[in-house]
């Protein structure tokens, strides 16, 4: 007795959604991210305007200078929708869990030497503030900008900040030996002392910058682009000489992160600048107008962190992010 297998194939009527052809051009199969973000954004059958500002639709493209024909077109180059994105931060979660349990057993930042001990309580803990500071800029990004790539991906951004400021206030624990006073000694450096004022100044005034345009610029190209090379680039390599490279153990995910973060917010500041000629001449003119206030922010840390060498350090960070900059098709 013999057998004959056959196997046949079904072609399926459709390959997506509607709205998805009608983006991605027909008979070509859209990915897991473009089907999670393409064409969410709600464009018609409100029935109320936002109490709190009635003079506006519940999403408004006035609420920003920049325009686009397409606000889908903003996509996120690391293709995260809420699946992905999770699963990655999961096992980044896990080995970071795995680098504070290794240090805490075996009191490896009391190897730390004193006078840098301090250094990082100064200049390192009260960060938590600034990355505080990003979770709630970036909300209100999610909230009113538009186009669910963006939106979505300032959520996880959102949600990133949110994370960073409690590794931030684990390091701080870990120095102390969990007594909580760390955390009090570091929000009363940020309200009171000199050397912070400058950031916490520029932080206050980007929560109240209105236009969500202007602050995506402002907080993840300017701000984020900045602290994180100066503090966990730079100032890390400075530890490592004092006997501080455990301290690179416990920054791993805020290295990680920048660096898929940048690629995010290059991709998303080059096709704004791309859409048209006025779009890139309000990314420069925002650029302009806040990078002397960042860098001077950045100047009383740098002269605390690295004394003599302080405009060296931050002239590279600064020639860093203008190359950022230039290669997204702006000049300033």
């Amino acid at each position: 007795m013999s057998i004959d297998l056959k196997t046949a194939s079904v072609e399926p009527l459709r390959r997506t959604f509607d709205h998805i052809e009608a983006k991605l051009g027909p008979d070509k199969t859209p990915t897991r991210y473009q089907e999670a973000v393409w064409g969410l954004q709600p464009a018609c059958n409100f029935h109320y305007r936002p109490t709190w500002e009635p003079e506006r639709e519940l999403y408004d493209a006035s609420r920003s200078a920049l325009s686009m024909d397409d606000y889908d077109d903003l996509v996120d180059p690391r293709q995260y929708f809420y699946g992905t994105w999770t699963l990655q931060r999961g096992r980044q979660q896990e080995s970071q869990e795995k680098n504070f349990d290794f240090v805490e057993k075996r009191g490896l930042l009391s190897t730390l030497e004193p006078a840098w001990r301090e250094r990082v309580e100064r200049l390192v803990i009260p960060l938590r503030h600034v990355a505080w500071a990003g979770n709630t800029n970036n909300s209100y990004i999610t909230a009113y900008s538009l186009g669910a790539p963006l939106s979505s991906a300032c959520s996880m951004q959102m949600m990133d900040h949110l994370g960073i400021a409690q590794y931030i206030s684990r390091i701080g624990l870990l120095l102390r030996d969990n007594e909580m006073t760390v955390l009090d000694d570091a929000k009363a450096l940020w309200m009171d002392d000199p050397m912070w004022q400058p950031m916490r100044a520029l932080m206050e005034e980007s929560m109240v910058t209105r236009d969500w345009g202007e602050l995506f610029v402002l907080q993840n190209l300017l701000i984020d682009g900045t602290v994180h090379p100066l503090v966990f680039n730079r100032f890390d390599a400075e530890l490592v000489q004092h006997g501080g490279a455990v301290f690179s153990m416990l920054t791993e995910f805020m290295n990680d992160w920048f660096a898929e973060s940048t690629r995010w917010v290059d991709a998303v500041v080059k096709r704004l600048a791309a859409e048209s000629d006025a779009n890139k001449a309000q990314l420069e003119s925002w650029i302009t107008g806040w990078l002397p206030r960042v860098q001077g922010a950045l100047q009383p840390l740098g002269d605390y962190a690295f004394a003599g060498r302080a405009a060296e350090v931050i002239d590279s960070v600064i020639d860093e992010l203008q190359g950022r900059a230039q290669k997204a098709g702006l000049n300033f």
